[in-house]
C-alpha cells in the first residue's frame, strides 16, 4: 500500500472510531435494536485478543428468536478478528447485557452467527 493509501486507511479507522463513539452509547441503551424478528443496530462486546480488555462496536444485526447474524466485507475488522480468537461474546439488546456464543464464517461476505443463551 502506497502513503496515500495507508493515509487514506488511516482517515477511515479514524472516521469510524469518531462515529462509533457517538452511536454505541446510545445503541447499547437500547436505541435502534432489532425486535425478535427483524434487522437493527447492537453493540457486540468481545475481548481483546491482545490486550484481554473488553472491546465493544456497534453493528447492524438481523434477528431471529435468540440467533443475530452480523456481517463485514471487511477482513482485517478488529472486532472479527477478536471473535475468532475468543467466541464468547456478549450482545447489548434492550440496555441489557446477554451473552452469546459466535461462529465465525469467512468468504467474501464476513458472517458472525451470534446465539443469544
Amino acid at each position: 500500500m502506497d502513503r496515500l493509501g495507508e493515509a487514506q486507511a488511516a482517515l477511515t479507522r479514524s472516521a469510524f472510531r469518531t462515529l462509533n463513539s457517538l452511536v454505541r452509547p446510545a445503541v447499547e441503551r437500547g436505541a435502534a435494536n432489532p425486535f425478535p424478528i427483524g434487522s437493527g443496530a447492537i453493540v457486540l462486546e468481545t475481548t481483546g485478543r491482545r490486550s484481554g480488555e473488553p472491546r465493544r462496536v456497534p453493528l447492524v444485526a438481523a434477528r431471529i428468536g435468540d440467533q443475530l447474524a452480523v456481517s463485514t466485507v471487511r477482513g482485517d475488522s478488529q472486532w472479527l478478528r477478536n471473535v475468532e480468537a475468543d467466541p464468547n461474546v456478549t450482545v447489548y439488546l434492550c440496555g441489557s447485557p446477554r451473552t452469546a456464543t459466535a461462529t465465525v464464517r469467512r468468504g467474501a461476505l464476513n458472517t458472525v452467527l451470534l446465539a443469544l443463551d
